[in-house]
């Protein structure tokens, strides 16, 4: 062989060494899984966090809503109440103003006849 070509198989036999000891399988370690599970904790508690916030914002904008709704409910009820009265005061008024006006000609027929 020649020279040149020795050398270079000389490195290709170091590079192939020190490819197959980087392959070569080795055990974790002893901490690694700790480590792992420890992240997927925090992660897990993280989402959790999240997601216990976002349902109480849901559940405060429902209550924020429904508490809206039923006010409204109870002003317009107090309304249509309102204007139930009201109609009924003017029905009893137009009521007493016809007696009224009954009672008034009665009186003036009276009057007349005992003249």
């Amino acid at each position: 062989m020649e020279p040149d070509l020795a050398d270079d198989f000389g490195q290709m036999d170091e590079f192939e060494r020190e490819l197959h000891e980087a392959m070569q399988r080795q055990p974790a370690p002893p901490s690694l899984k700790r480590k792992v599970m420890g992240r997927l904790w925090q992660r897990a508690q993280a989402s959790h966090s999240r997601m216990v916030w976002w349902q109480r914002l849901a559940a405060s904008v429902v209550l924020a809503v429904a508490l809206g709704g039923a006010l409204a409910w109870r002003n317009a009820e107090e309304r249509r109440k309102g204007e139930e009265a009201k109609r009924q005061v003017f029905t009893a008024l137009r009521i007493t103003s016809r007696a009224l006006n009954e009672m008034n000609a009665q009186m003036n027929e009276r009057t007349r006849d005992s003249r």
